[in-house]
């Protein structure tokens, strides 16, 4: 069902645009009637979608957990969606398994159904609003008739998987690494649409010393960056001491992270302003062809704890 070539193009250009994929998991109301509930995952995420095998309860689970499956030679978590969103789904039994890989982790997630493949540009997809679940909701797509709510997995896999959490690193361990870094005179630009993720960066980076300034997409991040050109402008000084760095997320309502790279790259003031791309999407290909765009360095976001690292060697003022 996914369409790997297509896919593979969108992740190594600027076009701003992504591939998703629709599922359902309805709920019913009090009356017992079904309510439609649509969902999407960018296919770059999505490894293949199986009817669900035999599967294994697994001991002391979180709630969330419905348990494991063996999919050729690797043992799969399977998580029920529907307990996460908090859904009372009756008697709906979901036997469709959306099988995702990101952040070097592969799990499962139940679902009712799956439809088809959509190919928009990010500009029509919108940041969620606060009557949406904003916690675990990352974006909306306005369709016809109905609206598709893009999930936010990262947050989701890392509070049931350990092995995937994202966790600050310890603020004495930071300063420890380099003790004489003079951090608080450089600023970051942090972009990412996970609140999540977003506050766990820069907490970590706060907790290093770094000024940090956020942007829930890469549309806010670029007006932000243009702003910081506008007061460089108006000193006589160089943009980098203003903002000595930009690290951003690829996936992003609006604007995605590699259309704020390439416009980066562009721009003749902006020209050796660093960029670190930090993604669930990071694979060696993709790296490769992100540098290739104009990155300055890429982590994958399970790497954390070499964000400071990296950070330090960049964003030399």
């Amino acid at each position: 069902m996914k369409n790997e070539v297509s896919n593979k193009i969108l992740l190594e250009s600027d076009t701003n645009e992504l591939e998703i994929v629709e599922f359902r998991i309805d709920e019913m109301d009090w009356h017992g009637n079904v309510i439609p509930c649509h969902y999407g995952v960018n296919v770059a995420k999505v490894r293949e979608i199986i009817r669900l095998p035999q599967m294994s309860k697994v001991v002391n689970a979180k709630p969330g957990i419905e348990g494991m499956i063996k999919l050729r030679d690797k043992v799969i978590t399977i998580i029920n969606l529907a307990q996460v969103l908090n859904k009372d789904t009756g008697d709906l039994q979901a036997d469709r398994v959306v099988v995702l890989e990101f952040n070097n982790l592969m799990v499962g997630i139940l679902v009712h159904s799956v439809s088809r493949i959509y190919r928009i540009s990010w500009r029509n997809v919108e940041p969620p609003s606060r009557s949406v679940h904003s916690e675990q909701v990352t974006g909306l797509v306005k369709m016809e008739d109905r609206i598709i709510l893009l999930l936010d997995f990262e947050k989701i896999v890392a509070e049931l998987c350990s092995q995937s959490a994202l966790k600050p690193i310890n603020d004495a361990e930071l300063l420890e690494r380099e003790p004489n870094a003079n951090r608080s005179e450089r600023t970051i630009l942090v972009a990412d649409d996970s609140q999540f993720i977003r506050h766990t960066m820069c907490s970590t980076l706060r907790g290093a010393g770094y000024i940090v300034e956020e942007a829930e997409n890469g549309a806010v991040a670029w007006e932000m960056i243009q702003n910081k050109i506008d007061i460089s402008v108006q000193e006589g000084s160089d943009v980098r001491k203003n903002l000595s760095l930009v690290i951003t997320d690829v996936e992003m309502p609006q604007m995605d992270g590699l259309h704020l790279t390439s416009l980066i790259r562009k721009h003749e003031t902006l020209k050796g302003l660093p960029v670190v791309i930090f993604s669930s999407l990071a694979s060696d290909d993709n790296k490769r062809k992100w540098i290739g765009l104009g990155a300055n360095h890429i982590l994958t976001k399970p790497d954390l704890p070499n964000l400071v690292k990296v950070a330090d060697d960049l964003a030399e003022v």
